[in-house]
């Protein structure tokens, strides 16, 4: 019969020795992961950071620890903008055309459309006698009542544009714009301008001049504020006013109005041609316009 040799008693210190985690190995240095498990016995195998500055540096910049604010960087073409824009926005300062780069070469007036600018049948008559030929290299006058209302008289040298179709094929062309640019340029200080006006130029005449005006923003999205047509303007009263002060400059000269009973079935044929608009043609472009009536559109 084997006999067993007799156990020796456990001690606290025997029991907790069997549950003792080993010792991890000697390293020459503490890797971020061993220094959290353990800590060094001895310090030169965890050797302390030099600073990067001294103390006394770091003390005295402690103030300027936070980087300024950044500012965005303005452009010249920026700063010229935002001139402009002040200038525009301040009443002491005379009126800028659409390109922020000039004033208006006719004498405005106050009309019933604050966003666009008029100017009176007087003017517009100045401007058939050439009193303005040192200032105007060119002008087209875009009458945008109806056909039937046109043929029954309208300023000399108008044309009748009541369409947006029709606004688009005479100004925004291809062809048109590439023409529109080299006038410009070749006109010097002088001016290149469009008059628009309707009977009483209170619905038909604003609405085409502002289709010109937004789809020119449009088409120069990338070089504002640069536009094909910077001076627009609008004969305040439109044609029926204009007949009445001014029948010698009218061809002919007799004034037929849009309600005209005669004319009522042309009036209907007309009036559902120039809303059947539905932006075709513009390129990619929607339809859609904002009819923004801030001075940075316009």
């Amino acid at each position: 019969m084997m006999m067993r040799r007799p156990s020796q008693p456990k001690t606290p210190e025997t029991a907790r020795d069997c549950f003792k985690r080993p010792d991890p190995p000697a390293s020459t240095s503490c890797s971020p992961i061993q220094s959290k498990r353990h800590r060094c016995v001895e310090k030169e195998n965890c050797p302390t950071p030099t600073p990067a500055h001294p103390t006394s540096t770091i003390s005295s910049t402690s103030a300027s620890t936070h980087a300024p604010p950044l500012r965005k960087c303005m452009s010249l073409n920026d700063a010229e903008i935002m001139s402009a824009l002040a200038r525009s926005e301040n009443r002491n300062e005379p009126e800028l055309i659409g390109d922020f780069s000039k004033t208006y070469a006719l004498p405005l007036m106050e009309g019933r459309h604050r966003d666009l600018k008029s100017i009176s049948s007087d003017t517009v008559a100045r401007l058939l006698r050439g009193e303005f030929d040192q200032q105007v290299a060119s002008y087209r006058i875009i009458d945008c009542r109806y056909p039937y209302e046109f043929e029954g008289g309208h300023i000399k040298g108008a044309k009748n544009l009541y369409t947006h179709e029709q606004i688009l094929e005479e100004f925004l062309s291809a062809q048109q714009t590439e023409l529109q640019q080299q006038q410009n340029a070749d006109a010097g200080n002088k001016r290149n301008i469009i008059i628009f006006h309707c009977e009483f130029s209170s619905e038909r005449g604003p609405k085409m001049s502002r289709f010109l005006r937004n789809l020119d923003r449009e088409r120069n999205t990338n070089a504002y504020p640069a536009l094909h047509y910077p001076e627009i303007y609008l004969l305040h009263n439109g044609y029926k006013e204009f007949y009445e002060t001014q029948a010698e400059m009218c061809l002919p000269s007799a004034y037929r109005p849009m309600l005209e009973p005669a004319y009522n079935e042309a009036y209907r044929h007309f009036c559902a041609k120039s809303k059947s608009w539905n932006g075709d043609g513009l390129g990619g472009t929607t339809g859609r316009f904002k009819k923004s009536r801030s001075r940075l559109m316009l």
